[in-house]
């Protein structure tokens, strides 16, 4: 069961050391701006939580994992300063998981599309379900994947960049998004996923949490001049979604 709510919803649940932050949105767990700044700001919170050893992070339902930015903010973009606002909400958010002092473990229920796919790919080790498809779509809509991209190539190599966002009608099963190191884990169903996440959580959340910060910092070592690429890359993508290729192409979308 998803949220009605037309801004989503997000909760968190702090338990056993382990804080579980869920996520939520009518229109396939996609994101409004005002949801991106509220996880933004859940996972600031987070990270500085000393009773928190690890996350996970999370979306409602059984279906899709998170539809990425939602298409109605695109669309109405009208300037650029909105249209680099509304491409740094993904930014802020995968900024925020860089920066995060505890390790944060990615659920993946079901499909993954664009900035889900950056989401995935910002989290430290991905469970995932044999349903986790992935595509990155942004190209046949006028737009690039210019945000995300620094994360998922960290995840999947330049090679493998390239194959999503060029080919952004076609879906990836998750054993390619495992096979390529995007997802850590692949189950045949969503209770065998839980039961095994529960497990891995619980033996996470028992270790040195200072040992476990300093290897999140480890791992993302030569990502420090994310904080201005990233917002670069917003207003890249801004510009070009006020592009009348972009605009013709959303239009389309739309019919």
């Amino acid at each position: 069961m998803t949220t009605s709510r037309p801004n989503g919803s997000l909760y968190t649940k702090i338990e056993n050391r382990i804080a579980t932050i869920e996520f939520g949105h009518p229109a396939s767990n996609s994101f409004v701006a005002e949801l991106l700044q509220r996880l933004t700001d859940e996972i600031h919170s987070i990270s500085g939580n000393n009773e928190v050893t690890v996350v996970v992070l999370k979306s409602e339902g059984e279906r899709a994992f998170c539809a990425g930015a939602s298409f109605d903010e695109l669309v109405a973009i009208s300037n650029l300063e909105e249209g680099k606002a509304f491409f740094s909400g993904f930014a802020n958010v995968i900024n925020a998981m860089r920066t995060c002092k505890k390790p944060i473990i990615g659920r993946i229920q079901g499909k993954t599309v664009g900035g889900g796919v950056g989401l995935a790919s910002a989290c430290d080790y991905v469970y995932a379900t044999e349903a986790a498809s992935i595509k990155l779509s942004e190209v046949s809509i006028g737009i690039a994947p210019l945000v995300i991209a620094p994360a998922v190539e960290r995840k999947i190599g330049k090679a493998g960049l390239a194959e999503l966002s060029l080919h952004p009608t076609e879906w990836k099963n998750a054993y390619w998004a495992k096979e390529k190191g995007l997802f850590s884990k692949v189950f045949d169903s969503i209770s065998a996923m839980d039961k095994e996440l529960e497990f891995h959580l619980l033996k996470l959340a028992s270790y040195n949490a200072e040992a476990l910060a300093l290897l999140k910092t480890a791992l993302w070592e030569g990502t420090e001049h994310w904080s201005e690429l990233l917002v670069e890359r917003a207003e890249q993508s801004g510009q070009l979604a006020l592009s009348k290729a972009t605009k013709a192409a959303l239009d389309k979308f739309k019919k």
